[in-house]
């Protein structure tokens, strides 16, 4: 079971701004070994959706607006916790992602940089790729559109 949290950056909590730093810190750094600048400016601007079992944080992801990241709505930094995983909680968060955007934004075109291992995953939730694969954080990514 899963249960989700959806607040922009000012509210958040310490213990919740420390946990999803914690989360992201723990899959893209250590996991992915990737050394890059995850705390970089952009959560000021975003609406954080923390997907919580058990009192847990074990899924996060960040929203923008159309024009803060790109030209349409886009949602980023897309995590599950490892031993999570499983449990399918990756669809859920991108279910409650995709309609906070249409909630909060009004918009339904939503842009991701996704990590190209991931492709048919966003493909379920009706993203189609656009554009050419290419490196971020020598991570291959492809740019995917929702419309």
């Amino acid at each position: 079971m899963i249960s989700f949290k959806i607040k922009p950056f000012h509210e958040l909590s310490l213990e919740e701004l420390y946990a999803l730093l914690q989360l992201r810190s723990e899959v893209f750094v250590v996991e992915q070994n990737c050394v890059y600048q995850d705390i970089d400016g952009k959560d000021q601007k975003a609406i954080h959706v923390l997907g919580y079992s058990d009192g847990v944080l074990v899924a996060c992801s960040r929203l923008f607006k159309p024009k803060d990241y790109f030209e349409f709505s886009s949602i980023g930094r897309v995590i599950v916790k490892e031993s999570y995983r499983e449990k399918k909680f990756g669809h859920e968060l991108m279910r409650v992602s995709i309609d906070a955007i249409k909630i909060l934004f009004q918009e339904t075109k939503i842009t991701i940089s996704a990590q190209l291992y991931l492709q048919k995953f966003y493909e379920s939730h009706g993203f189609v790729v656009v554009g050419e694969s290419y490196l971020e954080d020598d991570i291959p990514h492809i740019e995917m559109r929702k419309v």
